[in-house]
């Protein structure tokens, strides 16, 4: 894999991150944005892990 794509994965994982923190800081934190979020940053950390 080249940096490039890398680079774009690790700042979809950090955009990811930074939703779910923004999810959890709300009154009422969605259950099933969350889930999202979690499902979408794990799929992402993990193409990361295999290249």
């Amino acid at each position: 894999m080249d940096s490039s794509h890398l680079s774009a994965l690790e700042l979809k994982h950090a955009g990811i991150e930074r939703q779910l923190h923004e999810e959890l800081n709300r009154p009422l934190p969605d259950d099933a944005i969350l889930q999202d979020l979690k499902k979408r940053k794990l799929r992402i950390k993990e193409q990361m892990q295999r290249h």
